[in-house]
């Protein structure tokens, strides 16, 4: 695929990442990949607790930071610990971010990036309405991190880096900004069957986190080329009772499923 391809990719999920975090400045939350915005706040919640957040960290970020986006909770994964520098690949709201923070806190760092002004202005909005002091919002791509190489102790990320259009150029990166025995923790889908031709060529179904998803062989095979080793996927089955939601009818959950992706450098 050409760099041309490439940035029309990015230019669709940008623009429709803009409107989601357009519409949640006003609606406090949108909920479902393929959705528009939730109703309520409590309602991108309850979307948050399906997908294995609880109810005290949906309690401890500021109103707004949690759009109800994702697949899963790489927090559950990541052990962080007081002190680790933490990078979230795609942060928008800053949701995973202000979780990584409490945890890391005063003598860590978290920091989010994400390719949509308009979700780097709402996540730090939110963190300064939080007073998140050991928390920064960088705009850029994460196929190219604005992060110096050597800095980061875990990388974090939530069903975004399936939306981008060269994934080796993301693990690539990755590996970069990584310190030696740093590590990846990570929730995405992962593909399970071959997509039908049209979902595949389709933008819409690219930036709603379904045609994207690589299979998990695929998965290991850039995470190896990339450098990573102790690559562990692990696809959950019982994220299909909530991936059917996302676009009703069309029965996604046959293709894809939500997995935690855990590598170290």
């Amino acid at each position: 695929m050409n760099q041309v391809k490439h940035d029309e990719i990015r230019q669709h999920v940008r623009n429709r990442y803009k409107q989601i975090a357009m519409q949640g400045a006003s609606e406090e939350g949108c909920c479902g990949p393929s959705s528009g915005c939730c109703d309520t706040h409590s309602e991108a919640n309850a979307v948050s607790s399906v997908l294995g957040y609880s109810d005290a960290e949906l309690g401890d970020v500021p109103s707004g930071a949690n759009l109800g986006l994702g697949c899963g909770n790489p927090q559950a994964i990541a052990s962080l610990r007081g002190g680790e520098v933490v990078l979230d690949l795609g942060s928008g709201g800053g949701f995973d971010c202000f979780l990584a923070s409490r945890q890391v806190g005063e003598t860590g760092q978290v920091i989010g990036v994400d390719m949509t002004p308009e979700m780097i202005s709402r996540a730090r909005s939110n963190a300064a309405n939080g007073s998140y002091r050991n928390t920064e919002f960088r705009l850029g791509e994460i196929e190219h991190l604005p992060v110096a190489d050597n800095s980061v102790d875990v990388i974090i990320s939530n069903c975004v880096i399936n939306l981008s259009p060269n994934k080796p150029q993301v693990f690539n990166e990755a590996y970069r900004v990584l310190r030696p025995g740093g590590r990846l923790a990570i929730s995405d889908v992962v593909a399970t069957a071959t997509m039908p031709e049209e979902w595949k060529s389709d933008p819409e179904s690219l930036s709603a986190c379904i045609s994207g998803a690589s299979t998990v062989d695929e998965m290991e095979q850039m995470l190896r080329a990339a450098g990573f080793r102790d690559i562990r996927i692990q696809p959950k089955d019982e994220s299909r009772s909530f991936i059917k939601e996302w676009v009703p009818g069309a029965s996604i959950d046959d293709y894809i499923v939500s997995a935690t992706i855990q590598a170290l450098k």
